[in-house]
């Protein structure tokens, strides 16, 4: 085999490695994924680790997504709760939009990662659920690396924008059917859990 052949063979074999890495890290869900930024469409995509990102109907052009609670923010931030669903293997996923109606840039998103400072910067990761008849609170579950299992890369929200977010949390006994959902800065939601 000519000194040529082997280097097509090597470069061919380095790509093949290099697509299945990359297979099998997209099949892991988390793995070592970086940060991004919010794209620049009026509903960019969440960044997540290992959940189902919230689909947002009104860039698909169907119907608009149920609202099944609110929440008033700072300057002018509203967040809109679409989904709390329990699933099968013991999670629960709060899930929605956060619309800026203000008249400005909104960027004061410090605070919404609650206690976390580095793990998850520009994270939800404060977010919580109180079970109020089971007198327990459950917190954005985490990696091993700590990083949550919620929305991140949240730098700024454009007015008029709307940014998609998800957190997970251990769910509350199948006997809870209705949590409060608190993120630092917003006012309280009372929310039905369906599954």
């Amino acid at each position: 085999m000519g000194i040529r052949q082997k280097v097509k063979v090597r470069g061919g074999a380095a790509v093949a490695v290099a697509a299945v890495l990359a297979l099998a890290l997209a099949g892991c869900g988390g793995g070592a994924e970086k940060t991004k930024e919010p794209e620049k469409s009026a509903t960019p995509q969440s960044q997540e680790s290992g959940s189902p990102k919230p689909a947002s109907s009104e860039a698909k052009g169907s119907a608009p997504l149920e609202v099944i609670a609110t929440a008033q923010g700072p300057s002018g931030v509203l967040m809109e709760i679409n989904s709390a669903a329990r699933d099968q293997d013991g999670y629960l996923t709060v899930s929605g939009l956060i619309k800026n109606t203000g008249s400005s840039t909104f960027a004061q998103m410090a605070t919404w990662r609650g206690d976390e400072k580095t793990a998850s910067p520009g994270s939800i990761a404060g977010a919580t659920v109180v079970d109020t008849a089971g007198k327990k609170r459950y917190y954005v579950l985490r990696d091993t690396e700590g990083r949550c299992a919620c929305t991140t890369g949240l730098t700024t929200i454009k007015v008029g924008e709307s940014v998609p977010f998800f957190a997970q949390y251990p769910a509350p006994p199948t006997t809870t059917t209705e949590i409060v959902f608190g993120l630092p800065s917003f006012t309280a939601a009372t929310i039905k859990i369906s599954g």
